[in-house]
């Protein structure tokens, strides 16, 4: 895939998870409501908050791309799931855009992690 574009997904993501910072590390009820639905609340909220805080520098940096998309895909998998688990697609009257959000970064650190599966340190020398 085009270098251009794939630094834009890596932007992408990047600042959507940045954006949700504020919600999680401002306690906004959302958020608070969000991770009480699943008992994380609020260890889970700034520990979610601090791993996509460093997913989001991981991502940006040539030598660390690889393991930012693979947090980030870890962390919106988890939050997929709880959304289809326990949460609910639809948070709040959101009309779903919390859950379509989550999906979204889930595609771009899809297509992000698959780029740099070389890059792994043991599995890439593998593929």
């Amino acid at each position: 895939m085009n270098k251009k574009i794939l630094l834009i997904i890596r932007i992408g993501i990047a600042l959507i998870l940045i954006q949700t910072l504020y919600f999680k590390f401002t306690a906004h009820p959302d958020s608070v409501y969000i991770f009480s639905q699943v008992g994380l609340e609020p260890i889970g909220r700034i520990g979610i908050g601090v791993l996509e805080l460093i997913s989001a520098i991981l991502i940006l940096f040539p030598k660390t791309i690889w393991a930012g998309a693979l947090l980030t895909f870890g962390i919106i998998s988890g939050a997929i799931i709880m959304h289809l688990t326990q949460i609910g697609i639809e948070v709040h009257s959101d009309g779903g855009k919390l859950f379509y959000l989550a999906l979204i970064v889930f595609l771009l650190a899809s297509i992000t992690l698959y780029d740099q599966r070389r890059n792994i340190p043991v599995l890439g020398a593998k593929l």
